[in-house]
C-alpha cells in the first residue's frame, strides 16, 4: 500500500492574502480622545443660560446708561464666580476616569471653594429694598434685573452640583443622594451667611485663612451666642436641598 501524500496549497498572493486578513484594533491600545470643543456653548443648556446671563448683564448695561451709576455692577462678578463651579464640574466630566488624579483632586477642591457663589446670589434679593438700592429705576427694572441673576445662579448651581453627583456618587460608600446632597447644602449655606455677613468671598481662604476659621470657629465654639447664625445655616440649608431636587424631579417631569 502507497502512503497517500497530503499536500498543503498556501496562498502566497499578498493581495488576495491581504484581503482576506482583518486588521482589528488592539483594545489594549486605545486611548480616551480629548474632548477639545470649548468648555461652554456645548450643548442647548449651554447657549441657553449663556443668553439669559447675557440679558442679565444688558439690564445692568441699560440701569448704568440711564442713572449715570455702577450701582449694580457687583452682579457682573457675581454671575462669573457664579459661572466657574459649572465651568469646572464640565470640565471634571470630561477627565473620567479621574486621571491625572492630582489635577483631578485639585479641581475638586477649587470647586467646592467656588460652588457657594452660585447659591449666594439668592442674597443679592436684599438690595431690592436696602440702602444700596439708590432707587434711580423703577422698582420693576430692578425687581426683573435681580432676580434675573438669582435664577441664572441658582440654574448654575443646580446644574454643577447635579454634575458632580453624577461624578462623585457611584464611588460613594452610602448611594442615597441626600448622604452627597445635604452636607454640600450645608457647606454652601455656610460660605451664603460668612459671605453676606462676615464679608469674606472665596479668596481669602487663600488670602486670609486665619481670620476665617477664627469667626467659624467662634460660631462652632459658641453655638448658643449664635443662635440666628445657626438658624440661617440650616433654614438655607433645608431651602437649596428642596430647590435642588424639586428642580430635579421637574426636569425629569418635561422629558
Amino acid at each position: 500500500m502507497k502512503p497517500k501524500i497530503i499536500s498543503i496549497h498556501t496562498d502566497t498572493n499578498p493581495i488576495k492574502a491581504q484581503s482576506n486578513s482583518i486588521n482589528l484594533p488592539n483594545p489594549l491600545s486605545l486611548k480616551p480622545q480629548k474632548d477639545n470643543r470649548p468648555i461652554t456653548l456645548l450643548s442647548e443648556t449651554d447657549r441657553l443660560l449663556s443668553l439669559s446671563v447675557c440679558f442679565s448683564c444688558l439690564l445692568v448695561l441699560i440701569r448704568m446708561i440711564h442713572t449715570g451709576r455702577t450701582t449694580f455692577l457687583f452682579l457682573v462678578c457675581n454671575i462669573f464666580l457664579a459661572w466657574l463651579p459649572y465651568l469646572i464640574t464640565g470640565r471634571l466630566a470630561r477627565m473620567q476616569p479621574f486621571r491625572p488624579r492630582f489635577l483631578f483632586a485639585a479641581m475638586m477642591l477649587a470647586w467646592l471653594l467656588f460652588i457657594p457663589n452660585s447659591f449666594y446670589i439668592i442674597t443679592d434679593l436684599f438690595h431690592l429694598n436696602d440702602w444700596y438700592n439708590d432707587r434711580q429705576m423703577p422698582s420693576w427694572f430692578d425687581l426683573a434685573m435681580i432676580l434675573s441673576f438669582v435664577w441664572n445662579g441658582l440654574l448654575l448651581g443646580v446644574l454643577s452640583v447635579r454634575q458632580m453627583e453624577r461624578i462623585v456618587k457611584p464611588r460613594l460608600p452610602a448611594h442615597h443622594e441626600l448622604f452627597f446632597l445635604y452636607p454640600l447644602m450645608w457647606l454652601n449655606a455656610l460660605g451664603i451667611y460668612t459671605g453676606r455677613y462676615l464679608r469674606f468671598n472665596s479668596w481669602d481662604l487663600v488670602t486670609d485663612p486665619f481670620q476665617l476659621f477664627v469667626d467659624i470657629a467662634r460660631i462652632v465654639i459658641h453655638p448658643l451666642r449664635n443662635q440666628y447664625v445657626w438658624a440661617m445655616i440650616f433654614c438655607f440649608s433645608i431651602l437649596m436641598t428642596l430647590m435642588y431636587l424639586m428642580l430635579k424631579k421637574v426636569s425629569k417631569a418635561l422629558n
